[in-house]
């Protein structure tokens, strides 16, 4: 199982608590989490519409059910701990975490300086 990196996925669910997330199809204009293929790891944000809820993770697609595991919590509305997730329309898209991405910009900035320092 592959951790897939894809583009503009955004379903939406009115799953409730803090297990898989059932997911009930594209939002208008976007992919669906079938995109990220079956058995397959990704970087996904669940928002709730009109709660002060939301959640970022690593999760696995599953296509039969068409469900997504929340595998990983990295952060959340809950502490970092899993959302139990109220009533209503929640959003789930793909995202990549700022705790995962890497700045290149001071590798890069070392490396020129160094580069002169050795002349």
């Amino acid at each position: 199982m592959a951790l897939v990196f894809k583009d503009r996925v955004r379903e939406s669910t009115t799953t409730t608590g803090t297990g898989t997330i059932t997911l009930a199809g594209a939002v208008t204009g976007f992919d669906a989490f079938s995109e990220i293929g079956d058995g397959n790891t990704t970087y996904y944000a669940i928002v709730h519409r009109s709660a002060n809820e939301w959640e970022v993770g690593t999760g696995t697609y599953t296509a039969s059910g068409t469900t997504l595991a929340r595998t990983t919590v990295l952060a959340s509305s809950n502490s970092g701990s899993a959302t139990d997730f109220a009533a209503g329309t929640k959003d789930v898209f793909t995202t990549y975490p700022a705790g995962k991405a890497v700045d290149t910009t001071k590798a890069e900035e070392t490396a020129i300086q160094f580069a002169i320092a050795l002349g």
